[in-house]
């Protein structure tokens, strides 16, 4: 019978050595695994994370193990590229950070064996991802394992998969279940017995035969149902001999029909099924991706708090106890590989073997719908002719692999609609970052309806959209200052835009978690992405994780936003309340500011005089906060950077007149503002086929969102574009602004 050996701890590890040691160093350090070494660096900031080859020893005694025939080493995830040596001979190679892989080890294992593990995450021109907005940390981070089975056994070659693929078909009130196996020395006399059992462990249907696949009948067959039913049927296959079972697989899985309509969305066993969700990053702080079983269970529980009923698992193959809890909570999933930011011809036989590697490992989960060919992967145009033959050779390749489930990709902002990369997956999806990345937040949903006109049979989504937050605050939010409260607006909006048009079929929010991203230096906290709604080390909701929450999710609730915005010096200041309940009262120390109808979010105006204590009321719900009044800006909820900042009130805006509040599209618009605008940020601004931002070509799209900026945005990002503008050059350039009439 098969046994699962772990083999997580007790591990030797070094970044200082050159070569495979013959024997376990004494000078090593001790890790268990999951492991990184870039649990610190990789989150710092700096972009200078260690990024090279690291060593894992482990002395493996064989009279510990089970005796069997044949012995696999198991690694389910080595981040990027991992060599196999036992006993100093080299048995493996493998590519690619995010799949699970296995060796043969059974030819050399002796009594005592040294098995190290060589992990490089350095740059690799052949290996994905190469240039990305995520840490891509280095080490032995998830489960290794030795898998012990007969010479005659479910295969454990077949790109990493369980060696069983399960392929539901609804018939009627039943369904029809094809299972396929592969079979590693299969003999005459053998043969197999496949068993499905219902949620409640009852034999449903059962045959055994000499034959590698069957037919099974579900009869009266329930279906998976999303987050509403999320019911799962177990598959059992055994490899039986002599009457007598020498090797074991077993799967789950479920039955469910699903369309994706260009008009009507998504669609789960004939219902509209509103796919509204989430992107999900597998890191946390100061563990990098070395996540332990719990820290997947909570955050598949902060996920379902928010009543979120899809995920985009970006940007890579996520760990398979995931994938199992997205099919256990009936999350709708979109799985991807890490084919990213810019095309490489020399990478495409990895894009290819990855993508291999994730469906046929996640073949069986119902909760995934779409594969994922790339992620902005155009950043550098969109019109290379070996890019188009790459996505055409993924996407076939899927379909070959997997006839049951559409193709899509996440087209980065700036790519034309007409563009023929476009026309190969299934479905397609767009990031969009109106509101944060220029423009402003009013144009994402008519910008997706301006798609559907045009292209009114194509399928669209939104793949990604966000902005960033931290702890800092204001009652006058706006683009590019990273409050709490601005992200709060931004989502609002979002959500009364994207959420009712019913013909976009996936939204996902980018991201559920603010995770490492060391390259980055913004925001007053460097190393990291701040755009989730909960941060890296999942101890504080931000107010937008409630706005979500009070659109999305049944659980009745009720939350005061601002809880980390105290002191506050306006005499009347706006207070925010989310809830999923059809009416709000408020009360400021006791007394009433009254009730108010409305669907999900309130807003009162509340006075503020001294220490108030505010409690939210709607049924049962109930949420506290306080706000005190004070005579200055409490400095502390600003944030602290390079470039300057100013105040809102230190901006003047005559009626008729510019200011730096004002988007540069409005100010080209005139002739003054032109040659104003132009002697300050000119030599900044790229002309028309120009590359800029990490390889984009400046094309109609990315003027257009450049335009959308204000002066005041651009200002805050010129500390990065090598300008550096203080307070009083700002306050200049406004005075000058003021001058310049709107209307000319």
């Amino acid at each position: 019978m098969r046994t699962i050996y772990n083999l997580n701890a007790k591990w030797a590890f070094t970044k200082q050595a050159n070569a495979v040691p013959k024997e376990l160093p004494d000078n090593w350090i001790w890790v268990n695994l999951p492991h990184t070494w870039n649990g610190i660096d990789g989150q710092d900031g700096g972009n200078d994370y260690y990024r090279n080859t690291c060593y894992y020893a482990k002395q493996i005694d064989k009279t510990d193990l089970p005796t069997t025939d044949c012995y696999y080493l198991e690694i389910q995830g080595a981040n990027s590229s991992a060599d196999v040596y036992l006993n100093g001979k080299h048995l493996a190679h493998h590519d690619g950070g995010y799949s699970t892989w296995r060796a043969d080890i059974t030819p050399h294992l002796t009594r005592d064996n040294l098995l190290v593990v060589a992990v490089d995450n350095s740059h690799n021109e052949k290996v994905y991802p190469q240039f990305a907005d995520f840490t891509f940390y280095g080490g032995l981070y998830r489960d290794v394992n030795l898998v012990c089975v007969n010479k005659s056994h479910f295969s454990l070659d077949y790109y990493g998969g369980p060696g069983v693929k399960i392929t539901p078909e609804i018939k009627g009130k039943n369904a029809k279940v094809h299972i396929e196996t592969w079979v590693t020395n299969y003999k005459e006399g053998q043969s197999i017995r496949y068993t499905i059992y219902d949620a409640e462990h009852k034999k449903v249907s059962s045959v055994e035969t000499d034959k590698t696949e069957a037919m099974l009948e579900i009869k009266n067959v329930h279906l998976w149902h999303g987050r509403k039913d999320p019911y799962l049927y177990r598959a059992t296959i055994e490899l039986v001999e002599d009457n007598k079972v020498i090797d074991n697989i077993s799967s789950r899985f479920g039955c469910r029909t699903f369309e994706i309509h260009p008009e009507n969305g998504f669609i789960l066993n004939g219902e509209q099924y509103p796919l509204r969700g989430v992107c999900r990053h597998q890191d946390r702080l100061d563990i990098g991706n070395a996540l332990l079983r719990k820290h997947h269970d909570e955050d598949m529980q902060l996920i379902c708090e928010t009543g979120s009923t899809t995920i985009r698992l970006a940007h890579y193959q996520h760990d398979q106890y995931f994938y199992d809890l997205c099919d256990q909570y009936g999350v709708v999933v979109w799985a991807e590989i890490p084919y990213i930011s810019q095309h490489n011809p020399a990478a495409n036989e990895n894009t290819i073997s990855q993508m291999k590697e994730l469906v046929i490992q996640n073949y069986n989960h119902p909760s995934i719908v779409v594969w994922g060919l790339s992620n902005e992967i155009t950043m550098k145009g969109d019109r290379d002719p070996d890019l188009i033959r790459n996505h055409q050779v993924l996407n076939d390749l899927c379909h070959e692999l997997d006839s049951t489930r559409l193709t899509t990709v996440a087209a980065v902002s700036p790519c034309p609609v007409d563009s023929p990369y476009l026309k190969i997956p299934d479905v397609v999806s767009y990031n969009h970052y109106f509101g944060w990345y220029g423009g402003d937040v009013s144009m994402n949903g008519p910008w997706f309806d301006d798609f559907h006109k045009k292209h009114p049979d194509i399928p669209i989504g939104c793949s990604e959209y966000g902005c960033e937050a931290l702890n800092w605050h204001t009652s006058r939010p706006v683009q590019g200052d990273y409050t709490e409260e601005y992200q709060a607006y931004y989502h609002e909006e979002l959500i009364k835009q994207l959420f009712s048009r019913k013909y976009l079929w996936a939204t996902h929010v980018w991201n559920m978690f603010d995770f490492g991203a060391d390259a980055r230096n913004e925001g007053g906290t460097n190393g990291r992405n701040h755009k989730g709604l909960v941060t890296i080390d999942r101890k504080y909701k931000k107010d937008s994780f409630y706005a979500y929450k009070a659109y999305l999710s049944d659980e009745p609730f009720v939350h005061i936003c601002g809880k980390r915005y105290i002191n506050r010096v306006e005499d009347v200041t706006k207070v925010t309340v989310y809830s999923n309940q059809p009416e709000m009262e408020l009360l400021a120390n006791g007394v009433s500011l009254g009730k108010k109808k409305a669907k999900c979010f309130f807003y009162f105006d509340v006075p503020n005089k001294g220490r108030t204590v505010l409690t939210a009321v709607a049924g049962k719900q109930k949420d506290e906060s306080v706000i005190n009044k004070v005579e200055k800006f409490d400095e502390s909820y600003r944030m602290r950077e390079k470039t300057a900042i100013l105040n809102w009130f230190d901006i003047t805006a005559p009626e008729g007149y510019f200011s730096l509040n004002d988007k540069i599209e409005d100010i080209l618009k005139t002739t003054r503002g032109t040659l104003l605008f132009m002697g300050l940020f000119g030599k900044m601004i790229p002309k028309k086929g120009e590359k800029v931002m990490g390889g984009f070509e400046m094309n109609d799209s990315m003027m257009k969102m450049l335009g959308g900026f204000t002066v005041l945005r651009l200002a805050g990002m010129v500390g990065t574009m090598g300008l550096k503008l203080t307070k009083e050059d700002l306050l200049d350039l406004n005075a000058k602004l003021n001058k310049i009439k709107k209307k000319e």
